[in-house]
């Protein structure tokens, strides 16, 4: 049985800079299932990360409702978004925001020193093939390798949901594949529901989903019959 994560419904969101009126969403449904690996595609300023944010608690739409499992995240608190965010959500981004004074582990360990289940920082790195990379600092590694030590600390804390806003943006395609294949490995062996931004249309063969935006709209959803494994995706 197919067991739906998000739903949102009529997500809409408008930003104000003094008289003008930016409409970043207008009025997006969107279901994401358990386990799955969704691709959101589209061009830069399509409404992507807008509605990711929205999935993530990191933002509120203007209007529309939005649901993760049971709780209702268009009228939580921002008590209750920080709560979610913590328990529920891992996050990845194009910049791998990681401190340079600490190694690989004490980086991931920071996560799983406020998480009530964590996994321990060793386990996440070898998860995504760092596990000979503990004690080096973000200088000493390579860009690839960075972006996989976010990945293993946005998973430490056990996430029901990774969300992943252009996580190869800023990586040649070697690099990135490296990257992709330690998302889909996490999806694999975790069962972690994956959304991952893109503008990058090769990456869509791995989704079990892909979710075409354009102007602030999901414009149309097709399934994957036959996934692709990142290491075959042709850039």
């Amino acid at each position: 049985m197919t067991v739906t994560v998000f739903s949102g419904r009529g997500l809409t969101k408008t930003y104000r800079s003094g008289e003008v009126e930016v409409h970043a969403l207008r009025g997006a449904d969107i279901d994401l299932y358990e386990g799955e690996i969704a691709v959101l595609l589209g061009p830069s300023g399509s409404g992507k990360s807008t509605l990711l944010n929205i999935l993530g608690g990191l933002d509120r739409a203007t209007t529309g409702t939005v649901r993760f499992r049971d709780h209702d995240l268009t009228n939580a608190s921002e008590r209750e978004l920080t709560q979610y965010r913590r328990e529920h959500v891992g996050f990845v981004f194009q910049f791998y925001n990681l401190i340079p004074s600490l190694t690989a582990r004490e980086n991931v360990a920071l996560v799983t020193e406020i998480s009530s289940n964590p996994m321990d920082p060793e386990k996440a790195l070898g998860l995504v093939g760092l596990a000979h990379r503990l004690d080096h600092f973000p200088s000493q590694l390579s860009g690839g390798e960075q972006q996989r030590v976010a990945i293993a600390r946005a998973i430490a804390k056990r996430p029901d949901v990774l969300l992943c806003d252009e996580p190869t943006g800023a990586l040649d395609s070697k690099i990135g594949v490296l990257v992709l294949e330690a998302l889909d490995h996490v999806n694999q062996t975790l069962g972690t529901t994956t959304a991952i931004i893109t503008h990058n249309a090769a990456i869509q063969s791995m989704a079990h989903r892909v979710f075409n935006f354009g102007d602030g709209r999901i414009i149309s959803t097709h399934a994957n019959e036959t996934r692709q494994n990142p290491s075959e995706i042709n850039w």
